[in-house]
Order: structure tokens, then C-alpha cells, then sequence
């Protein structure tokens, strides 16, 4: 199954400077992880924002769950999901 999910980051602005570089490095650490096994494939930044659009590929709505909620970065995060399915039109499908 495949999903587009938009992160959007909000950092407390008066945040401890180490505790936020630990946690960003948490967060490498594991997106990176989920990047290598390939069940998150696609990752863009979005322009002028503290954003992603990420694309993941699961077998479950639960797996997806899990792996977004494990993101040391959740709590500071509105995240939106959306179902993919194949285009009619897709010439790769």
C-alpha cells in the first residue's frame, strides 16, 4: 500500500539548542533506517517551510501508524495521510 504524507514541523522556538540537535539527530537516525529498507522511498522538502511530502510504502494501515508514530519528531508534527491507488492513465502501471 502506498501513501503521500505531509509533515509539518513546530520546534518550540525556546527549545534547549542541545535537546534539539539530539533529537534532530534521532530523527535522521530513523528516517534513514525507514529509507534503507524501503518503506519510505520518497522524501521531498517543501520549499520555505519546515515540511516534507513523503511517499511510504506498507502493507498496513497499522504499520504505517507505527512508523509515523515512532518519528522522535511526532509529537512535534502535524502529520496528513492519504491513500494512493494506481492511475488508469499511468503508462508505468
Amino acid at each position: 500500500m502506498l501513501f503521500h504524507v505531509r509533515m509539518d514541523v513546530h520546534l518550540p522556538a525556546d527549545m534547549d539548542p542541545q535537546e534539539r540537535t539530539e533529537l534532530l539527530g534521532r530523527e535522521k537516525a530513523y528516517s534513514q533506517d525507514l529509507q534503507n529498507s524501503g518503506k519510505w522511498p520518497h522524501i521531498w522538502r517543501i520549499v520555505g517551510e519546515y515540511a516534507n511530502f513523503s511517499v511510504f510504502e506498507v502493507e498496513t494501515n497499522d504499520e504505517l501508524h507505527q512508523m509515523l508514530s515512532g518519528l522522535p519528531l511526532f509529537g512535534y508534527m502535524k502529520v496528513h495521510v492519504t491513500p494512493l491507488a494506481t492511475h488508469p492513465s499511468d503508462i508505468n502501471a
